[in-house]
């Protein structure tokens, strides 16, 4: 769909369901308690068999604006990053979800992932704007990217749809 080079590395925008898209982690926006629950927490639960939810177990609680990663069990995908950002109309909203993208990104670099694969992260069930989502997740993205020392070498942004799709688009042309 959409695509923009940085400095050797990309942002690549498509439409497609992230626990479904080969990549070396993929990112999941969950909650302090870690719990797999309904959406994309049901399709990793199912996926990705008990052992998900077994490790994630250990790792809770979480704050909102870190992330930690597990396996991915028998999933395509090496590792899941669970990372817990806002929720909407939260005080400081943007900053926060700046931070967890930041942070996921950090612990996709600590694992060695040259391919993550993120969806719009709490546009769903957290009801944060997807145009808010779009804007903070491109500006953390390609600021990492660029910073130089990223060994990541493709980032994904899986959206379900369309409604997810333009504003994205939009973001990551105007790079």
């Amino acid at each position: 769909m959409t695509e923009k080079k940085l400095k050797g590395k990309s942002i690549h925008l498509m439409k497609a369901d992230v626990t479904d898209v080969e990549a070396d982690a993929l990112v999941f926006y969950a909650t302090e308690s870690l719990a797999l629950g309904s959406g994309y927490g049901t399709a990793i639960s199912v996926r990705g068999g008990p052992s998900v939810q077994e490790e994630c177990k250990k790792l809770a609680p979480v704050r909102v604006g870190e992330a930690v990663v597990t396996g991915a069990g028998q999933m395509k995908a090496k590792f899941i990053i669970h990372a817990v950002g806002p929720k909407f109309q939260e005080e400081g909203e943007e900053a926060k979800l700046r931070q967890t993208v930041a942070s996921a990104l950090r612990r996709a670099e600590e694992k060695g992932i040259k391919k993550l694969a993120i969806p719009p992260l709490g546009t769903g069930f957290y009801g944060i704007p997807v145009e808010t989502c779009a804007k903070v997740m491109v500006q953390t993205i390609r600021e990492h990217l660029m910073n130089g020392n990223s060994g990541l070498e493709e980032v994904i942004i899986c959206a379900r749809d369309t409604r997810e799709v333009k504003p994205f688009s939009k973001q990551i042309e105007a790079l």
